[in-house]
């Protein structure tokens, strides 16, 4: 970064066209650009070709690049001033950055990253933090922050990131704007500078499903295909259960948008961490076990801790020279994952190594080549700048949850923004099996102008429901559950329970009955965990002993089943369930 204050024009080779550079001093916590920018540039694309050959595919588009990309004669900052000083210029162009303009797009400039590319939040505190255009007081997601805010501002067209563990997901769902993670490998990474090389893929955002697509042609360097239609929408219904949107905002909209184009007869309802923890059987190495060989911990849990490990190993491996020299001042929930001893041994790295295979496995055979998984792109709303909230461990876990799926798998994901709920963006990611970008892409053309219109009629549908109260809709909800459970639609009713939850959270009866459904379900951690909740709420709900002790029975935890049937029994002593529970387990271990 060049240290006077005046502006200065550099016109540097590219052998394309050229590359005009603006260098200007980024001091302004404010700026007209929404500080998504860290060097004004341009690289313009070659002439298009005479008639009657067809035009460049990118002819007329704008994009900006994350400032980790390798630009001849430029020197990428990597989101650190540090990085920028301590580094030479690099002495050629990304092959993907010549492949965009080549294709006739020009390039704009360099875009903000988080502290070494590192973080979720989009918080940068050397360079300032981007501006969201969607909402101004909260955070725009990172780590290609800027951009995802030079897109959502109409700035470019469209813009490339980097995605690891979300760093283009996140921003594109903080935003309101869409954004793809390719399957891993799908483009090549030559030319950028590597957070993660197992995890890494770049990524692109836009707000024109088209351009998206378009970018997609190019960057995959797969030729147009017959167009064909998902033949299976797969939700995972329980990624949708704490998710801070109500469910009509968010995993009914695309539920009608599908019934609409597809018919009802293409979606599938699972358990996705039911599915993972009986499909990849190395997830059962990272976890203690249970007498009866399930996982104690969740498995979208775990997917997100051997994540995160593997991001940080991979980093440190690639840099760790660099930090121990340099020693960065860094954002402190980056700082918090890469300053302080980090020792692994080749086991817990083959056995992370081995999730990734069976991961991608499972999903794969899930989705075969026409079918799209419906999950959240996050849990939660974008937080508030300056807050501590997203450097929360509670709040990682969920995102992480969600974000691992695709990292891991090595799948492709598109983001997809649907309006917005309490005036912050909401959206879903739909996912497609490794290696099937194109159909990815090619069903969220087919399917984005119908979830935009149901995102919009659901929108008007809640605004013009103020008459209902929090507590009545969670009631409602409550008996559309009830009534799904008596049809035996164990998820649905689950579905209908948890949004009751959502909208009354301190009611022992509806934790009570999500915990039947979890039974039913065959889901006994979930079910426990119920439990245990409408027990904190309410100490005398004989049903919720009764079901906790059934759950712990078949986790195997058999002298705590006991106790609570027992229990069961000295608040109903006619209870004649718990009392003949009660009465096998005590058999059973005499």
């Amino acid at each position: 970064m060049a240290s006077q204050s005046a502006n200065v024009w550099v016109l540097l080779g590219l052998g394309i066209a050229g590359i005009l550079l603006l260098t200007r001093k980024l001091k302004h916590t404010v700026r007209q650009d929404l500080g998504a920018f860290i060097q004004k540039l341009q690289l313009l694309p070659p002439p298009q070709p005479a008639p009657p050959k067809a035009p460049h595919p990118l002819t007329a588009l704008t994009f900006a690049l994350s400032d980790l990309f390798d630009i001849e004669g430029h020197v990428s900052t990597f989101g650190h001033p540090d990085w920028a000083r301590t580094h030479e210029a690099a002495s050629s162009t990304s092959p993907v950055v010549s492949a965009l303009v080549e294709g006739g797009a020009t390039c704009l400039g360099t875009t903000l990253v988080d502290d070494l590319a590192y973080g979720i939040s989009g918080e940068n505190k050397h360079y300032g933090t981007p501006t969201n255009p969607s909402v101004p007081a909260r955070v725009p997601g990172g780590s290609s922050s800027g951009a995802a805010v030079a897109v959502a501002a109409n700035f470019v067209d469209f813009s490339l990131g980097i995605d690891t563990v979300g760093g283009v997901r996140v921003p594109a769902g903080f935003c309101g704007i869409l954004g793809f993670r390719p399957s891993y490998g799908a483009v090549p990474h030559v030319g950028i500078i590597p957070i993660s090389t197992s995890l890494d893929t770049i990524g692109w955002f836009a707000k024109d499903p088209h351009i998206l697509c378009r970018v997609g042609h190019v960057l995959l360097q797969a030729p147009f295909v017959t167009h064909r239609n998902p033949r299976q929408i797969v939700v995972a219904d329980d990624c949708f259960q704490h998710l801070n949107v109500p469910l009509e905002r968010s995993l009914q909209v695309v539920i009608k948008a599908t019934e609409k184009l597809f018919g009802r007869q293409v979606l599938k309802h699972i358990n996705l961490e039911d599915y993972i923890s009986a499909k990849v059987p190395s997830l059962k190495e990272h976890s203690n076990q249970n007498t009866n060989g399930e996982l104690k911990s969740s498995s979208l849990k775990l997917l997100a801790n051997i994540a995160q490990f593997l991001q940080r190993h991979e980093f440190k491996l690639k840099h760790d020279e660099w930090m121990n020299t340099v020693n960065p001042d860094l954002h402190p929930a980056v700082s918090a994952q890469l300053h302080g001893k980090f020792e692994v041994s080749d086991a817990e790295i083959e056995k992370s190594k081995s999730v990734r295979s069976d991961m991608r496995a499972a999903l794969n055979m899930l989705l075969k080549d026409d079918g799209i998984l419906v999950i959240p792109t996050v849990a939660d709303p974008p937080p508030k700048l300056g807050g501590k909230e997203i450097q929360s461990e509670d709040y990682q876990s969920r995102a992480f949850r969600l974000l691992s799926i695709a990292s891991l798998s090595g799948c492709c994901q598109v983001t997809i923004p649907l309006g917005f709920y309490d005036k912050c963006p909401v959206s879903v990611s739909l996912i497609a099996r490794h290696g099937n970008d194109l159909f990815l892409l090619e069903t969220l053309e087919t399917m984005y102008t119908t979830l935009q219109e149901q995102a919009d009629v659901a929108s008007k549908a809640k605004s013009s429901r103020n008459v209902v109260s929090k507590e009545e809709s969670a009631e409602i909800a409550k008996e559309k559950g009830n009534q799904a459970y008596k049809d035996k639609q164990w998820q649905k009713a689950i579905g209908f329970y948890s949004e009751a939850i959502k909208l009354s959270g301190n009611n022992a009866t509806y934790y009570s009955n999500r915990a039947q459904a979890y039974l039913e379900h065959g889901s006994y951690l979930q079910a426990e965990a119920d439990c245990t909740k409408a027990i904190n709420l309410d100490k005398k709900n004989v049903k919720a002993y009764f079901r906790r002790g059934t759950a712990r029975e078949m986790l195997g935890y058999y002298k705590d089943a006991i106790d609570d049937f027992k229990y069961a029994l000295v608040l109903e002593p006619t209870n004649k369930r718990a009392a003949a529970a009660a009465e096998r387990l005590r058999k059973l271990f005499q």
